[in-house]
């Protein structure tokens, strides 16, 4: 029942100028215009149990999620998760340094954690087109994170 999907943005900036900009959770939405806004939940540098709220608009409806960091291995990978309405997500940067830049992966997975017949249902009738703008979303996040990171 899970969907998922993975992009990879190659930025001309070392993996320490990208992980700086995707580490910036109260920057972001200064960096992301499909981020409203963000609310930070814990103190202290990016890492694993960084918790916040994050504003953004999808299918023209505003949503407010809590996320956090689930794993951080700076600059090469971290993963953030988010619950909401019954579905897990989970968010995973990898940095790979290659050709005077970094190849920034991002893969996005969602899941019901226990689906009920309407859930299995709307996913099979759903999914696919949510996926897709899901998609379209993330590419123009990982646009905007190579943007700010190639001007740092």
């Amino acid at each position: 029942m899970d969907h998922s999907t993975s992009l990879t943005q190659h930025i001309r900036a070392t993996p320490e100028k990208v992980w700086a900009v995707i580490s910036d959770i109260p920057g972001s939405a200064a960096t992301l215009t499909g981020i409203e806004s963000v609310q930070m939940l814990s103190d202290g540098p990016y890492g694993e149990g960084t918790r916040w709220k994050e504003t953004r608009t999808m299918m023209g409806r505003s949503e407010t999620v809590e996320m956090w960091v689930a794993q951080a291995d700076p600059p090469r990978s971290t993963t953030v998760k988010a619950q909401q309405g019954g579905a897990d997500y989970t968010t995973r940067f990898s940095l790979a340094e290659r050709g005077g830049g970094t190849d920034l992966m991002l893969t996005f997975g969602a899941g019901v954690a226990k689906p009920t017949l309407l859930s299995k249902v709307t996913m099979a009738l759903f999914g696919k087109i949510g996926m897709s703008m899901t998609r379209k979303a993330l590419a123009k996040d990982l646009a905007e994170i190579a943007a700010k990171a190639e001007s740092l």
